[in-house]
C-alpha cells in the first residue's frame, strides 16, 4: 500500500519540538474499500451490495536507547474507531503490545488459522452464528511476544477486566458484565530443524481463561485452541480444533461449551490467483445432555482469489446446516459472495 502522507513528529503538536532527533517518528495513512454482492439461496436476499471503507493510521519512532515504537489506529465504517494497538519492541526482551482489542493479541489471533484464498468459510455471506475463541483479544490487554528461539514464539497476555475496552488516558474503564481478569497463552512453532522439507510446517497452540463472579456459574471461563498447517509447494493444508467451557452448572439446559473442527486446504495457482477449500464444524453441548440434545453447525465453501496491483476479486460459494445451532426448517442456506476490494 502507497502511504498517503508523513508527518514529521515535530509537526504534530508545537509541543513535541523539544522531542530529539533520535526519538523522532512519521505517521502513514493506508486504507481501502470492498465492495460486495451477495445472493442467498432459500432467503431473501433484499440490497445485495456491501460497502466496506477502512482506513489505518500509522505511527512508528525510537528511544533513544534503541527500542522502537509503534502505533496503530483503525477506522472503519462510519468513521467509527475500531481498535489502536500500541508496540514497545525491546529488541532483545521481546514486545511488549497495548492493545483496545482489535483481535490480534493472545488467544482470538488462533481463532482460525486454517488456510484459504479469502476468508474462513464462516466469514462471508452466510450468517453461520458460530462460537469462535475470542480470549483477551476483544478487550483492553497488555501482551508480551517473547523473542522467537529455534523457530518457537511464545505470547502472555492479560487483560485487568474482561469485557472493557477502548478506555481513553486518566481514565478507568469497568465492563457491565460480570467477567473479571483473563489469562491468555499462545505457542506457535515452525520446527524447520534446518530442513526444507519442515520449512513450511506450522504447529500453534493457546488458552484462555477468565474470572466470573455473581452470574450463577459455578466456575470459570476456558477456551483452547490447536492445529497444524503445513505449507510444500503451492499447496497448503491445515487442520484446527477449538474449545470453549463456558462455566455454566445448575440450569440442564444451559449451554456448557463448543466444539470446532476446522479444515482447509488452499492452491496458489501463479502469483496472482489462487482457490481453496474450507470446511466448519461446531458442535454446541449442554449442562445436561439428557434435557438438550448436542446441535452441531456445519459450512462449506469454495473460493478463489485474484489480485492485479492494488485490487482484489474474491469469489466465495459456502454451504451451511443448522445455522445459528437451529435445527428448526429453514436453517440450511447457501450464498455466493462476489467481493472487489481496491487498496492504497
Amino acid at each position: 500500500m502507497n502511504k498517503l502522507t508523513k508527518i514529521g513528529c515535530s509537526a504534530l503538536c508545537g509541543s513535541l519540538a523539544a522531542i530529539s532527533a533520535a526519538n523522532a517518528g512519521e505517521m502513514t495513512v493506508t486504507g481501502g474499500v470492498d465492495m460486495s454482492w451477495i445472493s442467498l439461496g432459500d432467503r431473501t436476499t433484499g440490497n445485495p451490495i456491501g460497502m466496506g471503507s477502512n482506513l489505518t493510521f500509522k505511527g512508528d519512532g525510537e528511544l533513544d536507547n534503541g527500542w522502537a515504537f509503534k502505533l496503530s489506529v483503525a477506522n472503519t465504517n462510519a468513521q467509527a474507531l475500531s481498535a489502536a494497538v500500541v508496540t514497545i519492541d525491546t529488541n532483545s526482551l521481546g514486545s511488549i503490545v497495548f492493545n483496545h482489542g482489535d483481535s490480534t493479541s493472545g488467544l482470538q489471533a488462533f481463532d482460525d488459522k486454517t488456510p484459504s484464498a479469502w476468508e474462513e468459510p464462516w466469514g462471508t455471506a452466510l450468517s453461520t452464528g458460530i462460537d469462535l475463541v475470542t480470549g483477551s483479544g476483544t478487550s483492553a490487554s497488555i501482551m508480551w511476544k517473547l523473542p522467537t528461539v529455534l523457530g518457537v514464539s511464545l505470547t502472555g497476555t492479560y487483560a485487568p477486566d474482561m469485557g472493557s475496552v477502548d478506555t481513553a488516558d486518566k481514565t478507568a474503564g469497568v465492563s457491565t458484565d460480570n467477567d473479571g481478569r483473563g489469562y491468555d497463552v499462545t505457542v506457535n512453532i515452525n520446527p524447520t530443524l534446518g530442513t526444507e522439507i519442515l520449512s513450511g510446517l506450522n504447529i500453534f497452540a493457546g488458552a484462555h481463561s477468565n474470572e466470573q463472579y455473581n452470574t450463577g456459574k459455578d466456575n470459570d471461563h476456558f477456551e483452547a485452541s490447536a492445529g497444524i498447517t503445513y505449507a510444500i509447494g503451492p499447496v497448503t493444508l491445515g487442520f484446527q480444533r477449538t474449545g470453549e467451557i463456558t462455566g455454566n452448572t445448575t440450569t440442564p439446559t444451559d449451554v456448557d461449551g463448543y466444539r470446532n473442527n476446522m479444515y482447509g486446504v488452499s492452491f496458489n495457482i501463479n502469483d496472482n490467483l489462487s482457490v481453496s477449500w474450507g470446511k466448519t464444524e461446531s458442535e454446541k453441548n449442554f449442562v445436561n445432555p439428557g434435557a438438550a440434545e448436542a446441535i452441531t453447525t456445519e459450512v462449506e465453501s469454495y473460493q478463489i482469489a485474484y489480485t492485479v496491483g492494488g485490487a482484489s476479486i474474491r469469489f466465495a460459494d459456502a454451504d451451511g446446516s443448522n445455522l445459528t445451532y437451529n435445527t428448526a426448517a429453514g436453517n440450511d442456506n447457501d450464498a455466493r459472495t462476489l467481493s472487489v476490494s481496491l487498496a492504497f
